[in-house]
């Protein structure tokens, strides 16, 4: 079975805890698109290098750095993420792991508008800039980051902008996608929305 997901929206809306729940619960592979852009942005940072000729030469075990959850990394994502270059070396790779056999799940920010427009199931996560502020600052707090919920409000609030702003493959909800907003619901209420409006695009034999 070939079945694509596609979940798009801001960070700390919830999007890659659902995305993970939705992999588990239906045995499907998968990709954060995130880690992907992360990494660019990083080793260019950290070697001078042309981001476009990282993301062409990017390997599995660049994936594997344990500092890409942070807000540096976060920052260089974005940044990286606006050159249509860099996209476009890294297009492919999504596109190829989105047709993956068993189903794949991928999460990012122009999944379904971009990389995978025919995707089975599309999913647009969100909440408010609050929540997810507040939600994000708890999250490095717990990993003892040395951050305020004033700077990591103002990181979330560049970081949109940026993403939103840029003219290749902007951060927008696709027209056919389910919208989540996460502001009230739990995670688990959530995934449970997620996982149901899944099961009915299967049943409807759209595989």
């Amino acid at each position: 079975m070939i079945f694509t997901v596609a979940i798009d929206g801001p960070a700390a809306a919830g999007k890659g805890t659902i995305a993970r729940a939705v992999a588990d619960a239906f045995g499907f592979v998968h990709l954060d698109t995130g880690t992907l852009y992360r990494a660019v942005g990083l080793k260019a940072a950290e070697t001078g290098l042309d981001a476009v000729d990282v993301a062409k030469a990017l390997t599995a075990t660049d994936l594997d750095r344990d500092d890409l959850r942070t807000p540096i990394a976060a920052q260089s994502a974005s940044r990286v993420a606006v050159i249509p270059e860099v996209r476009d070396a890294l297009l492919q790779f999504q596109r190829d792991f989105a047709r993956r056999t068993g189903g794949a799940v991928l999460d990012g920010r122009d999944i379904g508008t971009v990389i995978c427009p025919n995707a089975d199931v599309k999913l647009y996560v969100t909440a408010s800039d609050a929540v997810r502020a507040e939600r994000r600052y708890q999250e490095l707090a717990a990993k003892g980051m040395d951050v305020t919920l004033e700077t990591v409000a103002k990181d979330l609030a560049v970081r949109d902008a940026r993403d939103a702003a840029r003219q290749a493959a902007p951060m927008v909800a696709a027209d056919d996608a389910l919208l989540l907003d996460t502001t009230k619901l739990s995670i688990d209420a959530a995934v449970a929305k997620a996982v149901a409006h899944i099961k009915t695009r299967i049943e409807q034999g759209r595989v």
